[in-house]
């Protein structure tokens, strides 16, 4: 259960949450989480506004890039016309994890947790993510989905459980880990540098976590991707092949 224990300064410690009520809800990634949210429905806003068929300003362009690279991702995991939904869900998906990872950057002296730092987010992700990987796989192919859980013998369906135990925990994690460490050494580097040094120290790691952030959220947006591939698309393709003959 979450503690309410804020450090010297009003920052959060790595590791600890904001739970003023005392009833096991961290309040703080609650709040950074809904940041995240309102800042990627401002961005979808700010760009349905701006977007322009002639000559695209530099953020159009950006965004652009990434759904022309999520694109060809998915036509050669899964294909457009069968999950046509996969292009905006990887993309929303970077969107929210990126701006959710990049909070930490809010301020300098304090270290406020990402959202993502918190392992209760990743896993919440993970569950929706996976949820709906399932359940495009029964809508595309029925009940007959879950043969694949057998194949080639019936003996691979304990494997193929483990298998997907193992997904659901090591996908989270991933993301979850390389946030809280990176939370842990800009701590570090504030507690342990006199004021003068650490201010060099934390924007050099800042910059660095900043990179991290960015491809723990593509990391995290791509396997998404290769798990609808993987559990719905191949089962897709041999449907209709099944279906045909």
């Amino acid at each position: 259960m979450s503690t309410a224990v804020l450090a010297e300064g009003g920052a959060i410690q790595p590791g600890e949450h904001w739970d003023p009520f005392e009833i096991g809800l961290n309040l703080d990634t609650v709040i950074y989480t809904v940041v995240a949210g309102a800042v990627v429905l401002a961005i979808g806003f700010y760009v349905r506004a701006k977007i322009t068929s002639g000559v695209p300003g530099k953020f159009q362009l950006a965004l652009e890039t990434i759904t022309d690279l999520v694109r060809r991702q998915v036509e050669s995991s899964i294909g457009i016309r069968v999950a046509p939904f996969a292009v905006p869900l990887a993309i929303t998906l970077f969107l929210f994890i990126l701006v959710a990872n990049w909070l930490s950057l809010l301020s300098f002296h304090e270290v406020p947790s990402p959202p993502t730092a918190d392992v209760n987010l990743p896993y919440a992700l993970t569950a929706l993510s996976l949820i709906w990987v399932h359940v495009f796989g029964i809508r595309r192919n029925g009940l007959h989905y879950f043969e694949h859980y057998t194949q080639p013998f019936a003996i691979m369906l304990p494997l193929e459980v483990v298998s997907q135990i193992s997904r659901f925990l090591s996908l989270p994690l991933r993301l979850f880990g390389n946030m809280f460490a990176g939370t842990i050494m800009l701590q570090l580097i504030v507690n342990l540098l006199p004021a003068y040094v650490s201010w060099v120290a934390n924007g050099a790691w800042k910059m660095f976590d900043l990179f991290v952030g960015g491809m723990q959220a593509f990391i995290f947006a791509l396997l998404v991707i290769v798990y609808f591939g993987e559990f719905a698309g191949e089962d897709s393709s041999s449907s209709e092949g099944q279906r045909a003959h």
